[in-house]
């Protein structure tokens, strides 16, 4: 009887680590199923594969950067503007229309520059919320709005001129969808193998136990708030190689498509869990049905937007579902 009960207990054990594990990963079935009805209802869309994956790198950049607040029990509104006045910020610099600046057109020098205009913000956020205190969602919030703001103060008009290896990098499509690639990579080797990955769960877990077991939380929230900054500037030069010139919206909403893949590729809205892998699935998703829409013919720019909306709360219910489902299977395990 013991041994009957104790086989038992192993079966289900197991049951409840495969539900776990299918729940963790829920986002490729989905993402198998959203392509399976693509497919079927909106086949041109698969016309060009590579276009499809060149066109998710800026936002695939925004959701690996919004991937690593979410883990580390933060988030980040201002992705999308960081990316933006990034951008707009190093295009007055390089390019040589009318009204831009026109320092200089070494594109090496405008890489630099791109980069640490937004490592200095993403710097700004961390310092901000680790160091005065201030809540995350005010924060990056008050960040959102200045920096939307301080974009088109510098420039109503699209930025041209700009140098031809600057534009390159997100222009050719391989280049950058190796340099996404190679952001989610590395991000999923320092998450999965080194102190500061596993102090990242730490912190999202739970912040005071991260702090009592010598985890340095107010630099690491920094260090955080510092990579998002850097890829979401990373994501700025990204937009501005897919056209050639930096336009005036460059930035304007992504934060919400971030968010949505993010959340729908497992990563808790509350921290501590979800893997890269599956934030790289939640991009193509969001990807996909983008492009679907967009080669449907009978749908409406605004119409899209109001679709854009629906995903990002799909999202938020897929997940309030998960963790219910979660939460059952491991009350169920315990008892």
């Amino acid at each position: 009887m013991a041994t009957e009960r104790g086989f038992i207990g192993r079966t289900f054990g197991d049951r409840d680590d495969v539900a776990l594990t299918l729940l963790d990963n829920m986002i490729w079935p989905i993402l198998a199923v959203v392509l399976l009805g693509v497919l079927v209802l909106v086949p041109q869309t698969f016309r060009s594969v590579e276009l499809i994956f060149w066109g998710a790198v800026p936002i695939g950049l925004l959701v690996l950067a919004e991937s690593l607040c979410l883990l580390s029990g933060h988030f980040d509104l201002s992705v999308g503007s960081i990316a933006g006045f990034s951008a707009m910020f190093t295009g007055m610099i390089l390019g040589t229309c009318p009204s831009c600046w026109s320092l200089t057109t070494n594109p090496w020098l405008g890489f630099a520059i791109i980069l640490l205009v937004g490592s200095l913000i993403g710097l700004t956020n961390g310092v901000m919320i680790a160091k005065v205190g201030l809540n995350p969602f005010l924060q990056t919030l008050a960040f959102l709005i200045i920096f939307e703001g301080a974009k088109t103060a510098m420039q109503t008009q699209p930025v041209t001129g700009l140098p031809g290896l600057y534009t390159q990098v997100g222009g050719t499509p391989r280049l950058a969808i190796g340099v996404m690639l190679a952001a989610f990579a590395i991000a999923g080797v320092v998450l999965q193998y080194t102190s500061i990955g596993q102090g990242i769960y730490a912190l999202g877990s739970s912040e005071s136990s991260a702090r009592e077991v010598g985890i340095n939380t107010e630099q690491l929230i920094i260090v955080v708030y510092t990579v998002s900054g850097m890829l979401s500037a990373i994501a700025g030069l990204m937009l501005t190689g897919f056209t050639g010139v930096v336009p005036p919206l460059i930035g304007e909403g992504l934060v919400f498509q971030a968010f949505a893949g993010a959340v729908i590729g497992g990563i808790s809205l509350f921290g501590g869990r979800g893997k890269i892998t599956g934030a790289l699935g939640g991009v193509i998703l969001i990807q996909i049905v983008q492009s679907a829409l967009n080669n449907s013919g009978a749908i409406g720019a605004t119409q899209i937007q109001a679709i854009n909306g629906l995903v990002l709360l799909l999202a938020i219910v897929l997940y309030s579902t998960q963790t219910k489902l979660r939460a059952r299977i491991l009350a169920s395990g315990a008892t």
